[in-house]
């Protein structure tokens, strides 16, 4: 095992926020790992950064009327914020629109070009003729041929999950324009992964079947099984980085050519800027690279960027790809498009200083093996249950007692009393399943040394023993006080802001994670703590429902068939209709209100009699050309005054997408007035 960690977290798309699937599935798991290892006294260098070149981009550019470039600023700051508020901590977190990036990616492209490693190839592809523009896979949608979903990308199947081609899909279309496109001919720069298959064979199939996660080990298994095809590293688009050839115009590499360099090429960044040399992590054997991601880039980080790596020939291939499966919310599948989802930017509004809360819900359901599930109320039980009721409380318990009875200092105890050994044995547990990538199992070890804190007290009773037995009192508080520091040791990489505050309670400086695993005390007699305070608070019902309630409303408003529609007013009942009477009437007058730019005052014909009505129609209508307007009236309206003049009634009417209104008339132009409608 290498003593130098490259650690890299999957980039995200750089066209809109990160949510909770985003940092259970990938971001938290790495952060802990890259914490833990920093501890355990390796050379860590954890990169991330945006990915600013995916057609998600310029789809979401097109739908807000902006540049891509406007988009990618935008939501990089709001992502790059987000990590740093929830604690992610980051060597380096760029963007692949950064020069470094241009430079790296295109000597990359370069060198396997220059080796012959690409196949020029003739293809037809979709072309938007209306748009003029070839069609990235994500620009054409069609019906799944596996599931017979009508909304499946070129290249996924969003509802059943399947790998497809724009020429698989059934009635493609071009989101672009919506038209049927038309194939063109192209010529591209294709990697032939086929020929890579016995190196992926040896490297993955017989060299980690023993080591990776079963579900990375069988999708790779099963894409070689099917045999790999070549594939194309540029792409017909204009947002991008350019292909650096000189008959490469209009083309720019693919996306998951380009995002993985970024990896390589944010390492630079950060090695220029500390006095590293970048190579160490990435071309040399005594380092150890390690790609956090979700299953959806399994294929992209276990065939793609390692073939091009080997195709290059001066990069070490990945120790492990410990790819996570997806978290839902509320039992139903995280989506951006319908803005169902928890996101990051909003929980540190919605609940600040409370990161770690959210740290510790997430990787206590973090999706390692299979989907799993977000609630509220769950995140709920956990805050109030688990981190208040048992973390919260034994230290709190320990750091009141030690003032309440010794004034703030550290009290005698036994050293070689067994108790202290579970501090020991807790540290080498968590550290087993961190090595294995096993975080939930990492974080219930520390909640059971947690646990073991409280049940100690509870047996000890030191509140009660103070009297009799004051030396059994300051040996259960000692042993209580090595306890608590162990814990504010051990929960730095899952919660290090609480962790912080620990260590500032308890007066102690950070310890080397072996420290923890060997020594047997962690703060000596006599060692004078700070003031106590409160880790966690309880979360009350009324915020969890604000939540929950927030989710509902994103629900009914994913129901609407036109966005712009207002939320349905409170119902009311069958009686409650049939009080309303809606009738046909013509306006036979018309005439502006005195000093009231909206008003007007129309004389109605109702069938029933003739009526007054004010109506704040001014500025859609004029007098004279609604004077005969066959409409409809509420009849039985109470009667108020506006602007001294008694209105009896009210009109219906709409508002067109222009602001105007329009008035609801009878379809018969013809029909009587006071026909009873409804």
């Amino acid at each position: 095992m290498s003593n130098r960690k490259m650690i890299t977290a999957a980039l995200p798309y750089a066209n809109g926020p990160v949510h909770i699937g985003h940092l259970a599935g990938v971001y938290i798991p790495a952060d802990v790992y890259a914490r833990f290892q920093r501890r355990s006294g390796k050379d860590v260098a954890f990169i991330c950064g945006s990915d600013e070149h995916g057609i998600p981009i310029t789809i979401r550019a097109k739908k807000e009327g902006v540049t891509p470039q406007d988009i990618v600023d935008k939501y990089h700051e709001i992502i790059k914020k987000s990590f740093s508020d929830l604690g992610i901590s980051f060597d380096e977190y760029s963007r692949t629109t950064s020069k470094k990036h241009y430079e790296t990616s295109q000597d990359f492209f370069k060198v396997l070009y220059e080796k012959g490693k690409f196949t020029e190839e003739v293809s037809e592809q979709y072309f938007d003729e209306q748009a003029g523009e070839f069609l990235a896979d994500r620009y054409i949608v069609g019906t799944c041929p596996n599931c017979g979903n009508e909304n499946a990308y070129g290249d996924q199947c969003e509802k059943c999950g399947s790998t497809l081609s724009p020429s698989e899909l059934i009635n493609p279309k071009s989101m672009l324009s919506g038209n049927v496109p038309i194939l063109k001919e192209t010529k591209n720069w294709y990697l032939p992964l086929n020929e890579y298959e016995d190196f992926l064979n040896e490297w993955i199939i017989e060299g980690h079947k023993d080591d990776w996660k079963p579900n990375v080990y069988g999708q790779v298994k099963s894409w070689l099984n099917d045999g790999l095809k070549p594939r194309a590293m540029t792409r017909d688009l204009n947002w991008g980085v350019p292909v650096p050839l000189p008959n490469a115009e209009g083309k720019v590499l693919y996306v998951w050519f380009d995002a993985p360099i970024g990896y390589i090429s944010f390492t630079k960044e950060w090695a220029e800027k500390n006095g590293k040399d970048w190579k160490d992590y990435w071309q040399s054997e005594n380092s150890d690279l390690i790609h956090f991601i979700g299953k959806d880039n399994i294929v992209f980080h276990c065939i793609i960027f390692p073939a091009m790596m080997k195709a290059h020939g001066d990069y070490i291939m990945p120790k492990n790809v410990p790819a996570f499966e997806f978290l839902n919310l509320e039992n139903d599948k995280i989506s951006t498009s319908r803005n169902w989802a928890v996101w990051a930017h909003e929980y540190v509004e919605d609940f600040p200083g409370q990161q770690d809360v959210l740290r510790y819900a997430l990787l206590s359901s973090a999706p390692e093996t299979k989907d799993n599930n977000f609630t509220w109320k769950d995140f709920q039980t956990k805050n109030n249950s688990e981190l208040v009721g048992i973390f919260g409380n034994f230290i709190n318990r320990v750091a009141v007692l030690i003032h309440k009875y010794y004034n703030g200092i550290v009290p005698q105890g036994d050293q070689n009393t067994p108790e202290l050994q579970e501090i020991n044995k807790s540290a080498k547990e968590i550290s087993g399943f961190l090595e294995n990538y096993e975080f939930r199992n990492a974080l219930t070890a520390l909640m059971n040394l947690a646990r073991f804190g409280n049940q100690y007290l509870q047996t000890e009773e030191p509140w009660k023993t103070i009297k009799d037995h004051p030396e059994k009192a300051a040996h259960s508080l000692f042993v209580g006080a090595q306890i608590a520091v162990a814990l504010a040791q051990l929960c730095e990489p899952f919660m290090p802001f609480s962790s912080e505050k620990l260590l500032n309670m308890f007066n102690v400086q950070k310890l080397s994670w072996s420290d923890v695993e060997t020594k047997s005390v962690l703060i000596e007699t006599g060692h004078q703590i700070n003031e106590s305070s409160l880790l966690f608070s309880k979360i009350e019902d009324d915020v969890i429902e604000a939540q929950i309630q927030k989710l509902e409303d994103t629900k009914q408003n994913n129901k609407k068939t036109n966005p712009n529609a207002n939320p349905m007013k409170e119902e009311i009942t069958f009686d409650d209709f049939t009080k309303i009477d809606l009738r046909t009437a013509t306006i036979t007058e018309a005439e502006k209100v005195e000093k009231a730019d909206k008003l007007l005052k129309l004389t109605i014909d109702t069938g029933v009699d003739v009526r007054t009505v004010v109506s704040g129609i001014a500025e859609s209508f004029t007098p004279e050309e609604i004077i005969g307007k066959q409409v409809m009236i509420l009849l039985n309206l109470a009667p108020r005054k506006i602007r001294g003049i008694e209105s009896q009634g009210m009109l219906l009417l709409t508002t067109k997408p222009d602001g105007k209104l329009s008035f609801v008339t009878p379809d018969d132009s013809n029909v009587e007035n006071g026909i009873e409608i409804g």
